[in-house]
């Protein structure tokens, strides 16, 4: 069973911003965190975490959605409270976006998993009123 276009194409754009952000944050990250200076190093870490936290909200939902594609899980099941996306306070704040002392690296990765978190969200809500409705 083939999954939809819209979820196999979410699904390899997650993965693939998973494992960029890996790279980034094993192998750059930490030498620009140790030559920028204390207060921009702290920011670096916290928005590493926010891109870190939108991607596995992100995979989370998509895998259970394709459980319930597959047939393993319920939509009303999948659309439980601990099955839904989670974390927006943490995973739409955009404050630190436009700082332009961050490093053009992680500001990319800020930006492209906060698009992919607010598609995403827009997916779910979409969802939820469907099956209310």
């Amino acid at each position: 069973m083939q999954s939809p276009a819209f979820f196999s194409r979410t699904y390899d754009e997650t993965m693939d911003l998973m494992v960029e952000a890996r790279n980034y944050l094993s192998y750059v990250e930490r030498r620009e965190r140790e030559r920028a200076g204390v207060f921009v190093g702290l920011r670096m870490s916290c928005e590493a975490m926010r891109v870190t936290s939108r991607l596995a909200q992100v995979m989370a939902w998509l895998l259970m959605q394709r459980a319930v594609y597959q047939g393993e899980v319920s939509v009303e099941q999948a659309l439980a409270d601990d099955c839904r996306l989670s974390g927006a306070d943490v995973c739409l704040d955009e404050s630190h976006s436009r700082d332009e002392t961050l490093p053009n690296g992680l500001r990319s990765l800020m930006d492209r998993s906060h698009r992919l978190y607010v598609r995403v969200t827009r997916l779910e809500k979409m969802m939820v009123q469907r099956v209310v409705h």
